[in-house]
């Protein structure tokens, strides 16, 4: 092949790949919206989505008659048939997800489970999406799998160099899934995979520097965004928020002597205060939002008076344009949102919380389904002809 066509082939891949990310990230769209997006003129738009159509990455609608004059533009959207699964193995259960383009989850499945180790991750990934492939998602080309990790996991090679609450240290889990299901895999820190999806899907989508923290039964983990970039730091390990030190201004506020942020602001102590029993979080939501208990409305306070002290130290630090909570700490805010927001810009400077939003995570108990599935369909968003 001449050096001109292949300049002209690689001209075409990196077009394919703009209008393919331009879907999945930002939803259906008419041609016509594409050619303005992308700066394309309208017969290379027609060549592309065509490609895309062919490839089976995207569909072709006829748009809503009543919604323009003259002669609208066929709507281009993400193929529901091309699917990612995202897996996020906790302490008390292993989450299993099909997330198609687009970012919407088609299946989900919740197995409880103590303590997982990665044999019995993979057992059950592999048994779940066995069962999905001969029934729900039948016909559908699985494009890759992404494992969100409660722990420190290098970026290079997705080793998972340690997830405490796990007890997973150095462990490979990317290869025995590729072993078992024969798909490629991508694994990331957790709270980082919930950062990309919000911001990609969910509350932070209009903004370009966000602070992401994520609580769950492991912990708390977290992501940064700063000008539309997810920094993972030089390893892969930026983000873990639950090991910086508690902001605890009141001694009596202190429960555990040295310790961290997750072990002050902590999940487990909200469940035993509740009097509940490896609850998710919409029971957890329930029971800190309607309980009586004396004990729980002590422990919630608490706790929030410590989660907005370090939100006030983020904010001084990195000067966001939005703070996103997923997870329990998600749960703490929606309490009382204007005075768990008011007390995050009482601790800051006053010129670093201007315009400071604060939001729940907008996606739910799906944000690290998404966000690991988002991982896994990365190379064919670069590359969909690959």
């Amino acid at each position: 092949m001449n050096e001109r066509a292949t300049t002209v082939e690689g001209v075409r891949r990196t077009n394919l790949a703009e209008v393919l990310r331009l879907v999945h990230h930002s939803g259906p769209r008419s041609r016509a919206v594409i050619t303005g997006e992308t700066g394309l003129n309208r017969s290379t738009v027609s060549d592309l989505v065509g490609r895309l159509v062919q490839a089976g990455l995207v569909e072709e609608h006829e748009p809503d008659p009543t919604r323009r004059v003259g002669r609208p533009s066929p709507v281009v959207a993400p193929s529901p048939g091309v699917v990612a699964i995202g897996v996020n193995p906790e302490i008390d259960a292993v989450e299993i997800g099909a997330v198609a383009l687009g970012g919407s989850v088609r299946e989900r499945v919740r197995v409880p489970v103590e303590q997982p180790d990665v044999a019995t991750v993979v057992e059950i990934v592999a048994g779940v999406v066995a069962g999905w492939r001969g029934g729900a998602l039948a016909g559908c080309r699985i494009e890759g799998i992404g494992v969100a990790v409660p722990g420190l996991v290098r970026a290079s090679d997705g080793v998972v160099r340690f997830a405490p609450h796990l007890q997973w240290r150095d462990a490979d889990i990317a290869g025995p899934l590729v072993t078992a299901l024969g798909i490629d895999v991508v694994v990331g820190n957790d709270a980082s995979l919930g950062a990309r999806a919000e911001r990609l899907f969910g509350a932070a989508r209009e903004h370009e520097d966000v602070v992401y923290l994520n609580g769950g039964a492991s912990g708390i983990g977290g992501g940064l965004i700063l000008h539309g970039q997810l920094i993972g730091g030089v390893g892969g390990y930026a983000g873990e928020w639950g090991q910086t030190a508690a902001s605890v201004a009141d001694a009596a506020d202190r429960r555990a002597d040295g310790g961290v942020l997750e072990d002050e602001v902590n999940r487990a102590r909200l469940v035993q205060a509740a009097g509940l029993v490896a609850p998710d979080d919409t029971e957890l939501r329930a029971a800190v939002a309607e309980s009586p208990s004396e004990a729980l409305t002590a422990e919630t306070a608490r706790q929030r008076r410590i989660l907005t002290a370090t939100l006030g130290n983020a904010v001084n630090v990195l000067n966001p344009a939005m703070i996103v909570l997923g997870g329990f700490l998600a749960i703490l805010r929606d309490l009382d949102p204007q005075a768990f927001d008011g007390e995050v810009r009482r601790r800051a400077l006053a010129a670093s919380a201007e315009g400071l939003e604060i939001s729940a995570a907008a996606l739910g108990a799906d944000r690290l389904l998404i966000g690991a599935a988002d991982a896994a369909f990365e190379r064919l968003l670069a590359d969909p002809l690959s």
